[in-house]
């Protein structure tokens, strides 16, 4: 590579990016515990922000103690929302079909990124036997599958027989040969490191394909050429992928793992190689295969996406619907650049805005009140002590500003849940007021907990301001009717 080359990598690459930031240590660590040691895809942003939340109160906890400033003292979400932002990558931020709740999920650049700086943990064991068989045994499937004369191919079948029968009459006579711990544990590492690296290019994979797929929906937007000619580009564009060799070997594994008996196959030998005792297991690979057919039905499905998007397109009165869109956003911005140079005062002048209309009858009576004896004078208590203070410390909770907060954040017939409410309006009178969100029932206004799931809330202590209590209860979701 040249420098040039080397340069822009270096500016534009999300994973050199995430190198370079100054919280780069939050990042790999949070990411690659939640995600990558867990082999976790796509998860709501309820469940990512409760997780850093934890995260984030044990590292400033270890930095400073409860009294000291915190290391990392932004919320979890804006963290997360930075972390999502197009000049950083590190995230995918996205609405799943069916869903009204952001989810998130991490890039295959944070996974190259974490894998390089995984890399550089010294290890106590490095096996290269097992690399060494399988790379003469690559070499061997590209030399003998490529010949093509059958003379060579038939001698090389012979002399692989000859071996089997070999080991055969061996195990027929009592010489059984083991592998001994070390040649277990040799490829046992590489079989790791492979699946690995296998599940991390599925989710390549699937980012391309949603590369092509927002590639596929800007040109139905913006094209206002024949149906035919954008038909023929996409469909060009989605050949090209599907017949390249990342294409072409993406199917094949799939078709792969479409097996049942492959499937079984390979639970049956990751049941075994866990129970060797010469093997220190890895949980994540108990069920990787499981984690592979996920990673590669979330690729098919971004390519049953482009597919929709293509029948949709398909039909007419959709491409009309299009067209007329189109024409219309166009003799908007046209008119725009027309009234660039001299924009015209928006707003109106109303001399009154409203006429007052005051009518005698609708006055009520009058009605004299009641008479009431009001004694002044308390005669002083004996031998008692009068706590004052408690008069002054009474705590009303204004139920009809949560109501107003809550209508403020969410439009009709919409959900939110409580703790994204209560990020944008902090609580300022402790737990009674989050009690009061509890039990607000208005007309519009729906609160509904769910024990399934839990949200974990942190909130000012109204008699210390400085102190923050951290509340854990269940799920709290608000609807508006």
């Amino acid at each position: 590579m040249d420098y040039e080359a080397i340069d822009a990598l270096r500016t534009r690459h999300p994973a050199w990016r995430l190198l370079r930031a100054n919280n780069a240590s939050l990042i790999l660590s949070f990411l690659g515990d939640f995600f990558v040691e867990n082999n976790r895809g796509a998860s709501s942003a309820s469940v990512v922000a409760a997780a850093l939340d934890d995260h984030l109160y044990a590292l400033n906890r270890e930095a400073g103690g409860d009294e000291g400033e915190a290391r990392f003292p932004k919320e979890p979400r804006a963290y997360l929302e930075d972390w999502s932002a197009t000049e950083a990558g590190f995230l995918r931020r996205f609405y799943p079909a069916g869903d009204d709740e952001v989810h998130y999920e991490a890039t295959p650049a944070f996974e190259r990124a974490y894998a390089w700086v995984e890399s550089l943990k010294a290890r106590n064991f490095v096996g290269t036997e097992s690399r060494l068989h399988t790379v003469v045994e690559l070499l061997r499937q590209i030399v003998h599958g490529s010949e093509s004369d059958p003379d060579v191919r038939l001698a090389e079948l012979w002399r692989r027989r000859d071996e089997l029968d070999a080991q055969i009459a061996a195990v027929e006579a009592g010489n059984v040969a083991v592998m001994d711990e070390t040649g277990v544990r040799d490829r046992y590492q590489q079989f790791s490191a492979t699946a690995r690296d296998l599940l991390s290019d599925f989710r390549e994979v699937e980012e391309n394909f949603r590369g092509l797929d927002r590639a596929a929906r800007e040109r139905i937007a913006a094209w206002d050429g024949s149906k035919g000619e954008l038909l023929a580009d996409l469909m060009g564009s989605r050949s090209d992928i599907a017949g390249s060799d990342q294409g072409r070997t993406f199917q094949s594994f799939y078709d792969f793992l479409l097996s049942e008996s492959r499937q079984d196959e390979l639970s049956d030998l990751l049941s075994k190689v866990s129970n060797l005792a010469a093997v220190e297991h890895d949980h994540r690979l108990r069920s990787i295969h499981h984690d592979w057919a996920e990673a590669a039905e979330r690729a098919q499905g971004t390519v049953r996406q482009i597919s929709e998007q293509l029948r949709r397109f398909l039909d007419d009165q959709v491409w009309l619907e299009n067209r007329r869109v189109l024409e219309l956003v166009r003799a908007v911005e046209a008119r725009a650049l027309e009234l660039r140079a001299d924009p015209p005062e928006i707003g109106l002048e109303v001399d009154e805005p409203g006429v007052e209309i005051s009518l005698p009858f609708e006055r009520p009576l009058y009605s004299p009140p009641p008479a009431s004896e009001v004694e002044s004078l308390i005669p002083p208590a004996e031998d008692a002590d009068l706590e004052a203070d408690l008069l002054f410390n009474q705590t009303y909770i204004d139920s009809a500003r949560l109501a107003a907060n809550i209508r403020s954040l969410l439009p009709e017939h919409s959900t939110a849940l409580l703790s994204d409410i209560i990020a944008m309006y902090p609580i300022e009178q402790g737990a009674a007021e989050l009690v009061g969100y509890l039990a607000l029932a208005d007309d519009d206004i729906e609160v509904e907990m769910d024990d399934s799931d839990e949200t974990l809330l942190e909130i000012n202590d109204p008699e210390d301001p400085n102190h923050a209590r951290r509340i854990r209860l269940a799920k709290v979701t608000v609807k508006r009717t």
